[in-house]
């Protein structure tokens, strides 16, 4: 109601504007347009036409100082017309009317009484107009009521909505409780996180009923602070447990406290706790708190700076010496590290939960939530996605899906297939390919051997990752790249693990040396990561032997200290043996790598000429490529389930897939049973199951993201200009 009333408020005042507008520029240039019936002669020229009696009647009026005299003619006289501006205009017209002025003296009054005596000119007199003090006043006083009411109106803009565009409001918080009966959100939409979920319940059954909780003496948590990178639904959580307790929800950003006038945030942390009060028991929801709660002392203006003031009244309305019982304080936020200390003790913020990336059982059923409404085929098998997709979170799921959607359509399936699923990983995290870009052979063979060398050494050193994908098709910068995605999820990474990394990230630039006897600037990026690794396993995991088992720098001082805001925490001699270090463990991957193309030179080179060929090949084919030399049997499109557009259709293309899923297996493993498949495959089953299509028409490059931060070892290459 009070958005409609100030729209319809702000449009009344357009209107106003413009008919003012409109009517200044009529009175500018047709004001003066009166002089082609009233003539505006000099007094001089008034009493030549009386004394020639030209003149009918004369009136004569007092006004300001002089007499004001109008008249008319006996015949019309011609006259040229003016305009506003005072230029005569080409057109001439006629008048009967005059005005002038004259002195308020007794010579001119008997002159002009004289004359017209003599020529019987009927002459009359009227009184002074007693309006003349309320125009001088209006003409003082609307120009500053005009402009008191443009500073309102700027002042009302200035608030940015912080009390209705009111000016005396700004202190009023713009948090609303939202109604129970529109929030649908309950913590079975919330997937993959049920330990976290675990953690809340107390919180809802607290709300719902505290006197379970008060006969025993038990104090509830005061404030929820729910930490986690982004999109692992630390938002949706929220909600969930609003919808769940069913109870007033006050959302808010961090952001929305902070205002241009100082004192500003304080009063709104005031307005949005007794608000709260009233409704108690309710949930605030503070979204994004580290654009609030930052560390005291660190920035600009000390203890008067706005940003500061606003923290400090969070402080002692969330543990003061005013309660807030019934009243819940829920935060957000994947900067936890910057917030301020006295935020994070108990009686604030009680309980910390980390809402941290799914596992493979929480990705899978996070897709299941997001599959819902999505039709899909019956060759999708979302637990496989599930175990292709590590360190995705759940917002990247949704994308992803959401992506195979948009391909499914815009190939006017009726289903979102395998296909499209494989298809949309690859634009998710890569982007889309670039089949029409002009390469020529060289660097084509020189990409096909460099992405070959990763693959091989994949192979080789596969205790802990699994090669699943290689291509040589352009997606975004990266003009071909393999994939290795971890045989399990891991929450360590050993020593081996990470020089296995090292040495797979080294097999591009190995076989670069090895085959053309010649370096290119694609291995820039592997470089990147295996660099960031060496230096991670020196500075932070105390993997080296000559600094020892110390922490030398962490990731916020490596970031700070990168972009010149921190000094180095040691010395120049440690520094001088951290280079040394990383530069040992870089050549002895890059070593390995090449000991390991030399001695499968065979294996290499198939592996490099089908990619000259088919372009793109999957985890099956590989293997086959690696073990036996040949292509596996079957080398089609194995996801044709757009033409499955029936029930029976589907069902015969489900009772096939089965059959030859199988004879998959039988064929890779002697000791597997017909039985069912198990809820997880086993390590030779992840080996040969193919997992995407099995040719290059069909199929496309998958994830060409940095293992830092999606944990797939997607190693790019040839992502240099020349490729572009």
């Amino acid at each position: 109601m009070n958005n409609r009333r100030n729209g319809l408020f702000r449009n009344s005042l357009f209107y106003i504007l413009i008919f003012l507008s409109l009517m200044g520029i009529i009175y500018f240039f047709f004001g003066n347009n009166s002089g082609s019936q009233t003539q505006d002669i000099r007094y001089s020229e008034f009493v030549k036409q009386l004394d020639k009696d030209n003149v009918k009647n004369v009136s004569i009026q007092p006004s300001g100082g002089v007499y004001k005299v109008t008249g008319q003619y006996r015949k019309a006289q011609k006259v040229s017309s003016t305009n506003a501006l005072g230029i005569a205009s080409s057109s001439s017209s006629k008048t009967t009317s005059f005005s002038t002025t004259m002195l308020e003296n007794n010579s001119t009054v008997e002159q002009v009484s004289k004359l017209a005596n003599q020529h019987n000119v009927k002459l009359t007199a009227k009184a002074e107009e007693s309006s003349g003090i309320w125009v001088t006043l209006l003409m003082y006083v609307a120009p500053l009521i005009l402009f008191v009411f443009l500073f309102y109106m700027m002042m009302g803009q200035a608030g940015q909505g912080g009390g209705n565009n009111r000016v005396m409001n700004f202190g009023k918080t713009k948090a609303k409780p939202a109604d129970s009966k529109q929030n649908k959100v309950r913590f079975s939409d919330v997937a993959g996180e049920e330990e976290e979920k675990q953690e809340l319940v107390e919180v809802v059954e607290f709300l719902k009923d505290p006197r379970k909780f008060v006969s025993l003496g038990a104090r509830i948590p005061s404030g929820v602070l729910l930490e986690g990178p982004p999109g692992t639904g630390k938002t949706l959580l929220a909600k969930a447990v609003a919808g769940e307790a069913a109870v007033p929800f006050f959302s808010i950003s961090g952001s929305d406290f902070v205002e241009m006038f100082v004192g500003v945030g304080a009063s709104r942390v005031r307005d949005l706790f007794e608000q709260a009060k009233k409704n108690a028991p309710s949930i605030i929801f503070i979204d994004e708190i580290d654009a609030v709660g930052r560390q005291r002392g660190n920035g600009m203006g000390g203890g008067h700076d706005e940003r500061e003031q606003t923290l400090n009244q969070l402080l002692v309305e969330m543990d003061g010496f005013t309660g807030n019982e019934g009243v819940i304080v829920m935060a957000a936020t994947n900067r936890s590290d910057v917030l301020d200390p006295a935020l994070l003790r108990p009686g604030r913020f009680d309980r910390k939960i980390l809402v941290g990336r799914p596992d493979i059982k929480g990705r899978e059923a996070i897709l299941k939530v997001h599959a819902k409404n999505k039709p899909l085929a019956s060759d999708v098998d979302l637990k496989e996605i599930a175990k292709q997709t590590p360190g995705f979170v759940g917002a990247d799921l949704e994308n992803l899906l959401n992506e195979a959607a948009l391909l499914a359509a815009r190939r006017n399936k009726k289903q979102v297939d395998a296909s499209d699923l494989d298809e949309a990983e690859d634009r998710v995290i890569a982007g889309p390919a670039k089949h029409d870009r002009v390469v020529s052979k060289h660097e084509r063979e020189t990409v096909a051997y460099h992405e070959a060398g990763h693959t091989i050494v994949g192979l080789v050193l596969n205790d802990a990752r699994v090669v699943h994908k290689v291509t040589i098709v352009p997606r975004g910068r990266a003009g071909g790249y393999a994939i290795m995605l971890p045989r399990e999820d891991q929450m360590l990474m050993s020593k081996r693990d990470a020089k296995e990394q090292m040495a797979g990230l080294m097999g591009g630039r190995a076989a670069e040396e090895i085959i053309f006897d010649a370096q290119s600037s694609g291995a820039s990026n592997d470089f990147e990561q295996a660099t960031q690794i060496a230096r991670a396993m020196v500075t932070q995991y105390g993997m080296s032997s000559k600094l020892g088992p110390v922490e030398l720098e962490n990731a916020n001082q490596q970031a700070a200290y990168q972009q010149g805001m921190g000094a180095s925490a040691f010395s120049q001699h440690t520094a001088q043996l951290i280079d040394d270090e990383i530069r040992r463990l870089a050549e002895e991957a890059h070593q390995t790598a090449i000991d390991i193309i030399q001695s499968h030179r065979e294996q290499h080179k198939l592996i490099a000429e089908a990619l000259l060929k088919y372009e793109t090949l999957d985890e099956k084919q590989i293997l086959s490529l690696f073990k036996t030399g040949e292509m596996p049997a079957k080398a089609g499109n194995e996801f044709p389930s757009e033409k499955a557009a029936t029930f029976e259709e589907s069902k015969r293309e489900l009772e096939r897939r089965e059959a030859e899923k199988q004879q998959a297996q039988s064929q890779t493993a002697s000791d597997s049973s017909a039985a069912d498949e198990p809820s997880f495959p086993s390590e030779s089953q992840a080996m040969s199951t193919a997992t995407s299509a099995d040719s290059a028409e069909t199929s496309a490059a998958t994830s060409a993201t940095s293992e830092a931060s999606a944990d797939s070892a997607a190693t790019s290459g040839d992502d240099s200009d020349s490729q572009a």
